[in-house]
């Protein structure tokens, strides 16, 4: 099946094929096996070392080499040192975490003890959004079953190695997805981000010395483990190793979860594997790195998917969200949309974000009713560019790339709105006007179905919109049996 044929499965590896909530299926995976390799023949150092050598980026969004924050842990002395594992899933249409954890908790698990081993830390937490019931009931039942074997807990596998694991539940706060503002929700505080530096690695939870990895990167260390460095580097690119997996949403007709090498095109993901448009219409855009990722138009879908070339083009690669979207969308409300989920999700602590994204989002307002100008199209840019340099953490810092990366490559449908007070996807209500055709048979059918009785006209005979009485529902252009309605 061609869904299939250009996926490489590693993160995803045993999710559909073993049962979740039984260890011994786990085991004969090879669940564990990696651990027991660490602690019986590895010392910190080469575990640090062989990660590292991997070339393994965090999966949660910003790509930093996990190896690299391993050893910065581990560098930093204290009688107690933590792991969390990131498994607060924000981005709309996201779900790769959700589906590793109810399909595979006990890689993270044995991933996490493996950390755990190679800092020197001897306590974890599971951060999980509240609102992933199957995911924690199986994680629960994960938990259990390694203590039961030894693979958690005191004196693992018969070492001089103890280490436990905690879940700590989120009231799904989309800003607790930054890894200072997750510890701060721990502790028990507000969800708020802080300043950088100091590091996690160095003064983190209960200002302890803290590696924050987030469940995809995790599901990634196994498998490294057991198959050695070089096997991982000869999976995707020079820069970014190993896979990547995508929720692959919107427009198009394979939607689920794909895992692909990194380097594979955008367009390979979204024809090949996602099998085109759906209804056969018009490809026009694809997002990437959730709310706060940008546009990318058909002119680029040949762009490679790692973690360079997607900065490249304005997007970034995000935890994995990927939506796709057909000539009937219009990206100025594409742009607002999305602001308008980030504005919700801001914690409010610094004044660029809070203020700022405010005021981005009453210009786009304006001009999706048609009410912006000219002087709007320069603010959008300039207060975007500003909101990026300033803002205090990464939500504020990416907010505008939907909005910068749609002013880049859509600037024609924003002059449209602004200057032809037009909408060219007949999506904006306040720029849209139906009106009827010769076509019409006088069928009377859309004055039946008119929720406001907007149109008039005599049977067989061609009806008229009451343009001053319409509210632009379009019930009429879905109703025609003739199609002798227009959208302008």
């Amino acid at each position: 099946m061609s869904f299939y044929k250009k996926q490489y499965r590693i993160a995803l590896r045993n999710c559909g094929l073993i049962n979740p909530e039984d260890i011994k299926e786990a085991i004969a995976a090879q669940g564990y096996l990696a651990l027991g390799k660490v602690l019986s023949s590895m010392n910190q150092d080469e575990v640090i070392k062989l990660i590292s050598d991997s070339g393994l980026r965090g999966r949660g969004g910003g790509g930093f080499p996990t190896g690299k924050k391993w050893h910065f842990a581990k560098q930093n002395k204290d009688d107690q040192k933590f792991i969390v594992c990131n498994a607060d899933e924000g981005d709309p249409g996201a779900f790769m975490d959700r589906s590793i954890l109810e399909g595979d908790p006990h890689s993270v698990l044995e991933a996490m003890a493996i950390s755990g081993y190679a800092i020197g830390a001897s306590k974890g937490f599971i951060y999980i959004r509240a609102e992933y019931p199957l995911a924690i009931n199986r994680l629960k039942i994960a938990i259990k079953q390694a203590h039961e074997y030894g693979l958690l807990g005191d004196n693992i596998l018969g070492s001089k190695f103890n280490f436990d694991i905690e879940l700590k539940y989120g009231a799904g706060a989309f800003v607790c997805g930054e890894e200072t503002a997750l510890i701060h929700s721990i502790e028990g505080y507000r969800g708020e981000p802080s300043n950088k530096p100091p590091f996690p690695a160095e003064h983190g939870l209960w200002d302890k010395p803290t590696s924050v990895n987030n469940v995809e990167t995790f599901a990634n260390i196994p498998p490294i483990i057991n198959n050695g460095v070089e096997w991982f580097t000869s999976i995707g690119t020079e820069t970014s190793k190993g896979t990547k997996v995508f929720a692959l949403a919107g427009k198009i007709n394979n939607v689920g979860l794909v895992e692909v090498p990194m380097g594979t095109t955008l367009r390979e993901i979204i024809f090949d594997i996602g099998g085109g448009i759906r209804g056969n219409r018009k490809f026009k855009a694809v997002q990437t790195g959730g709310p706060s990722g940008g546009c990318i138009p058909y002119s680029l879908l040949d762009t490679p998917i790692d973690y360079e070339s997607l900065n490249s083009v304005g997007s970034m690669m995000g935890s994995g969200g990927m939506i796709v979207m057909d000539e009937d969308n219009c990206m100025v409300d594409i742009a607002k949309f999305y602001l308008e989920f980030t504005l919700d999700e801001s914690c409010g602590k610094c004044t660029p974000c809070r203020i700022g994204n405010t005021r981005l989002y009453e210009i786009l307002d304006r001009i999706t009713e048609g009410k912006g100008t000219e002087q709007d199209l320069t603010n959008l840019k300039e207060l975007g560019e500003i909101i990026k340099d300033t803002s205090l953490c990464g939500l504020g810092q990416t907010s505008p790339n939907p909005i910068l990366s749609t002013m880049n490559y859509f600037m024609d449908e924003y002059e449209a709105h602004v200057k032809d007070k037009t909408c060219p996807a007949g999506t904006c209500k306040n720029l849209l006007r139906f009106e009827i055709t010769d076509k019409c048979v006088g069928c009377t059918r859309c004055a039946k179905e008119c929720p406001v009785t907007c149109i008039i006209g005599e049977v067989r005979k061609k009806h008229v919109i009451d343009q001053e009485r319409c509210i632009k529902c379009g019930t009429c252009y879905e109703v025609c049996p003739v199609d002798a309605i227009i959208k302008k």
